[in-house]
């Protein structure tokens, strides 16, 4: 049967992507923050922000390494004060998948992002979970929340962090490694991953998007993570390869983020049909999509144009995004019924 499918240039990609059903793993929701948004929020808040205009924003989205989009992406993060602000945020990023037919999200946040500049842990839960809950209910959009430990940042820090979560454990999924990766390898933070497994929680990290292969041997052998976000660097590495296939451990890929941040320099270049080629458990997500450029389906597409991926492996991504989820198994049966539904009739 999968012999017979058309090559992703003879068919109309856009119009197939549109509507298959899938799920991103990869989104952090401060960087889902667009300039409109941040205006809007700078003005309720009355907090000033070093651009005059919408388009002053987006030129200065012209960055070309990880240090220079942090800079700005915690800079824009200044406008959220409020559980309000964090609310808004949050469905507006709901609102825009949800036209993109993604089903399931899992979704990054920073506290330390935000209880460094003054603003309660409670708050910034309180307003993400709430736009959540009403993505829900509204959109049908179901989704799980992701706490994110910043690596510049000191283990003890971590730690921190991890206790003003505790009152909130049952309201996350998991926790994760973000934050600029050159110099912070995962084993700077094996203790505190080892108490959050102990609670139960699921495991995630950054590794090998700047880093070396070496920080995707740490996360998997210190950090004893359950899913790898990017991993581009592990195909440096043909043994560590042939490892993750075999555990078939999920990477969450972002190929415009990688593109913008020059982890390749063109699209076409892009390792992901090798990856799928290797047998790697490869999902398309959009990282930080308002600083890169991009949403779920713009990934889909830009990426199938660019390397000429087939209906099959873009069928076969989307079933790796709901499998490589944290849902229980019946919900990943249920919308993974949807995809065999949906290709069947188109």
């Amino acid at each position: 049967m999968t012999d017979s499918l058309p090559s992703a240039s003879v068919f109309d990609i856009e119009t197939f992507v549109a509507k298959l059903p899938k799920a991103e793993l990869h989104l952090h929701i401060e960087g889902s923050l667009e300039p409109e948004l941040m205006f809007e929020l700078a003005q309720r808040n009355n907090v000033a922000i070093p651009f005059d205009s919408v388009e002053a924003v987006r030129a200065a989205y012209d960055f070309s390494n990880l240090q220079d989009f942090l800079d700005i992406y915690y800079a824009g993060a200044n406008v959220l004060l409020t559980a309000r602000d964090f609310e808004d945020l949050t469905f507006a990023y709901f609102k825009r998948i949800a036209a993109d037919n993604v089903r399931h999200a899992e979704i990054f946040f920073d506290p330390q992002t935000h209880t460094d500049r003054g603003v309660a842990f409670e708050t910034v839960v309180e307003g993400i979970i709430a736009g959540m809950n009403r993505a829900e209910a509204e959109l049908g959009v179901t989704s799980g929340l992701i706490l994110s430990f910043l690596r510049h940042l000191p283990e003890e820090a971590a730690f921190a962090t991890l206790e003003m979560a505790k009152p909130y454990l049952d309201r996350f999924i998991g926790v994760g490694l973000d934050s600029s990766e050159m110099g912070h390898p995962p084993s700077k933070f094996e203790r505190v991953f080892a108490a959050c497994r102990e609670l139960g929680l699921k495991i995630c990290a950054h590794a090998g998007e700047e880093g070396p292969p070496e920080y995707v041997h740490e996360a998997l052998d210190l950090l004893k993570i359950d899913r790898m976000d990017h991993g581009n660097r592990a195909m440096e590495d043909e043994a560590l390869v042939a490892r993750l296939a075999k555990e078939q451990m999920t990477l969450t890929v972002c190929p415009l983020s990688n593109l913008k941040l020059c982890v390749v320099k063109d699209l076409k270049d892009h390792p992901i049909p090798n990856m799928l080629a290797k047998g790697l458990h490869v999902t398309l997500n959009s990282d930080d999509p308002s600083y890169f450029g991009g949403y779920v389906n713009d990934n889909y597409i830009q990426l199938a144009k660019a390397v000429g991926l087939t209906r099959e492996q873009i069928i076969q991504m989307a079933r790796n995004s709901f499998e490589g989820s944290f849902l229980p198994d019946e919900k990943k049966a249920q919308y993974l019924a949807e995809i065999d539904a949906y290709v069947a009739a188109n």
